[in-house]
């Protein structure tokens, strides 16, 4: 990054101080002018992207398109070449080691497998991020695990298991639980039933569907799978020719002339999943 630039034409995002803001009146996430490089190869060129409060917003995107990349920066994990990524109207790709830690209390990451540590319980995986704090009384703790734990469909009596003794569709339930453990407004998804056989997906789609009802949840979600891509979005944004070429929700993105877009969302995978979201959403209104 040029140090010779001003801080906003270097970050290129909009004038002001961007402190913590959780109320909603800027966008939960704000990405401008990003550009990702690495060496010579550019993944981001002039990537925008806004998403707001309480909304589902998917990212997809072929081989290499960097979303991944992107769900990093969100995440701090990374920092972009150029342009900046604000969350709750901060920047984080210019926020020290300290600043950061403190920014990641206010949202919870779901990774692909889990990341749970193998040579901690189940209590202990989820007590993790509240024993970081250092501050908080140990009643407090067991009793935030013991309450996430049940909002995730997990019993007490799995509190002292390893994560080697839990199934795959245990294993997603604990690492969400201890991502809610903090009581984040934002939470990251990558790949979320990856790996999780119809049944256990489509549970594990309508208990993440439960929690964004219930707790007002902001989240970003990358994922493959066309089933939990329609189920959960709010919008999906396409990456492809380096950007987002769309940005918007189901029906309208699938309208979008691309290529990508035709192959992923129209061939026989796409289509199928999209006669199982006219069905679902046909059962609902009958409900009502």
């Amino acid at each position: 990054m040029d140090e010779n630039l001003p801080a906003d034409e270097n970050c290129g995002c909009p004038d002001g101080e961007g402190k913590l803001t959780l109320d909603g009146s800027v966008p939960v996430v704000q990405i401008t002018n990003l550009q990702t490089k690495f060496g010579r190869t550019v993944v981001h060129q002039d990537l925008n992207l806004e998403i707001e409060q309480g909304e589902i917003l998917s990212i997809v995107g072929g081989s290499g398109t960097g979303k991944t990349v992107l769900l990093r920066q969100m995440l701090g994990l990374e920092r972009p070449s150029k342009g900046c990524v604000r969350i709750f109207g901060e920047d984080i790709s210019e926020a020290n080691a300290e600043h950061l830690q403190q920014l990641r209390n206010h949202w919870g990451m779901l990774f692909q497998q889990g990341a749970l540590y193998s040579a901690l319980t189940v209590f202990e995986n989820i007590a993790q991020p509240m024993r970081e704090l250092r501050v908080l009384p140990q009643d407090l703790i067991r009793d935030a695990v013991l309450l996430k734990m049940n909002m995730v469909d997990l019993g007490p009596e799995h509190a002292n298991k390893m994560p080697s003794d839990l199934s795959g569709g245990m294993i997603k339930r604990v690492a969400l639980a201890r991502a809610l453990v903090l009581e984040p407004k934002l939470l990251f998804l990558d790949e979320p039933t990856a790996g999780l056989d119809p049944d256990r997906s489509e549970s594990f789609v309508k208990l993440i569907k439960s929690l964004h009802r219930e707790l007002g949840l902001t989240v970003v979600m990358v994922t493959h799978d066309l089933d939990t891509l329609f189920a959960l979005s709010t919008r999906i944004a396409v990456l492809a020719e380096k950007h987002v070429i769309a940005i918007a929700p189901t029906r309208e993105v699938i309208k979008v002339d691309h290529p990508f877009i035709k192959e992923f969302f129209l061939g026989d995978r796409g289509k199928r999943a999209l006669e199982a979201l006219d069905e679902s959403n046909e059962a609902s209104k009958n409900k009502e």
